[in-house]
């Protein structure tokens, strides 16, 4: 039987186009759900199975109490809704809000065609962890929005400002920040090693993806380029090992 509420929640999971309209995505499991709750974002819907532990059955009534709706599903309807092949047994229906960046930034990153959403989730887990205080992501990356992101972010999205647009706002934004960020490129090869690179004024990172690293937009931002020795002679780096060995560099010099 087709279930309208399911088949709406699908499409939030597996279009981006219908997270931009609805300006909601989907998190599943209860730390993740813990996460949006406690960091006071809006929910929309909740659904939840008997499967589900006393922790998200706390969750499930605080959002009950909130007039949120949440509804209990069978096994069966919590798999067909679900991207994850053994649901934890709590899903929700989460507003998106544009969190603000701060007046004056000292440390941004900026992405640049990461279009695995491992990859991309990582990069945003690292980044809050690291007290990144904006990620840039302009066209050419993963949907930070998307299950496998939010997932592998572990709720740096309740967290960290990210901003999405074209590359003239990217620009825009890195440019007319209160203080003058010095802009760094992550090359393979080229420039000073990252740890003779001076991290502690004002800064803003520039990351590439996996394939074809960051592209011509990017190096018309960039001031300076940066890398990482690689003595054992690999091709390149993981795009979120190198920025945790970039972000946590900027952590170590301050």
């Amino acid at each position: 039987m087709h279930n309208p509420k399911i088949a709406a929640i699908r499409r939030l999971m597996t279009q981006p186009s219908m997270r931009q309209e609805e300006r909601a995505f989907v998190v599943e499991g209860v730390r993740l759900v813990e996460e949006a709750q406690r960091s006071g974002w809006t929910a929309r819907q909740v659904l939840f199975t008997d499967r589900l532990d006393e922790r998200g059955q706390a969750q499930v009534r605080e959002f009950s109490a909130g007039g949120v709706p949440v509804e209990q599903v069978s096994e069966a309807v919590m798999r067909s809704a679900s991207e994850t092949e053994t649901p934890q047994g709590l899903l929700a229906v989460i507003e998106m809000r544009n969190l603000p960046l701060p007046d004056a930034p000292d440390f941004l990153l900026v992405l640049d065609g990461v279009r695995d959403p491992g990859n991309l989730g990582t990069i945003l887990r690292t980044a809050a962890a690291a007290g990144v205080q904006g990620v840039l992501l302009p066209p050419g990356n993963a949907d930070c929005w998307s299950p496998k992101v939010v997932r592998a972010g572990m709720g740096a999205h309740f967290r960290l400002p990210l901003l999405q647009g074209n590359w003239e706002e990217t620009r825009h934004t890195i440019k007319g920040t209160q203080v003058k960020l010095k802009v760094y490129l992550a090359d393979v090869r080229e420039g000073v090693a990252y740890n003779l690179a001076d991290f502690r004024s004002p800064l803003a990172i520039i990351v590439g993806g996996e394939a074809a690293g960051a592209g011509d937009e990017s190096a018309s931002m960039a001031d300076e380029k940066v890398h990482i020795p690689m003595p054992g002679g690999s091709e390149s780096l993981n795009a979120a090992v190198a920025a945790g060995i970039l972000l946590f560099e900027v952590v170590r010099q301050r």
